[in-house]
């Protein structure tokens, strides 16, 4: 990969997503969404911070901004992360079953795939987390915006499970199969948690309007 995905335009990440090409794919985009959910809520609390109405709660939401903005950073690594280990996989795909060299590498790039979109989904599941208590702490103007970066936070937990779920079985280890499974769905059951919190507070606020 010649550049980092995030220096990429709009523009040239989608060509490149819809190009014959293995890298990036569905797990760049699982990253890019989480990083998109947490800018968004960055902007909430831009909108938020600072206002003599929502002074009480300052602290805590310079402490979300905070981990907000390191996730956002976070998930642009976790683009190319994913996107290097599953370029490696392929590559290795492409030899024979019997290949040396691809019998050396192979557990560990099953291990480097499967890792990176399962911290997408860890980091899915911290953006939701540092959002939860948003309804209650911040600008109600931007309600909608907060709304749209649940839903993203819970479609990039979402959507990086599937490559997870698609490269566990290939893990050599049975007992690594069953934590990489065990772990996984402990973070979508959290994740889901706090995004269904958000969602019924937010329903409650715009019921109220």
């Amino acid at each position: 990969m010649s550049e980092p995905l995030a220096q990429l335009s709009l523009h040239e990440f989608a060509n490149r997503l819809a190009s014959k090409e293995p890298i990036p794919g569905g797990g760049a985009v699982a990253a890019v969404t989480a990083a998109h959910a947490a800018a968004l809520g960055c902007m909430v609390l831009a909108y938020t911070l600072g206002k003599p109405k929502f002074a009480a709660h300052e602290i805590e939401n310079k402490k979300a901004l905070e981990c907000l903005q390191r996730s956002q950073n976070e998930a642009h690594a976790l683009a190319d992360q994913d996107a290097i280990a599953y370029g490696t996989l392929s590559a290795l795909w492409k030899l024979p079953p019997t290949d040396a060299h691809r019998v050396a590498q192979e557990p560990a790039a099953v291990r480097a795939a499967t890792a990176a979109p399962m911290a997408i989904a860890v980091l899915a599941r911290t953006i939701l987390e540092s959002l939860q208590n948003l309804p209650n702490t911040s600008n109600p103007n931007l309600i909608s915006d907060l709304a749209i970066a649940a839903e993203l936070a819970t479609t990039a937990a979402n959507a990086a499970a599937w490559n997870v779920r698609v490269n566990v079985p290939q893990l050599s280890d049975a007992a690594e199969r069953a934590a990489a499974q065990t772990q996984l769905e402990s973070t979508l059951a959290s994740a889901r948690v706090a995004a269904d919190s958000i969602a019924k507070h937010i329903a409650s606020i715009m019921k109220a309007k």
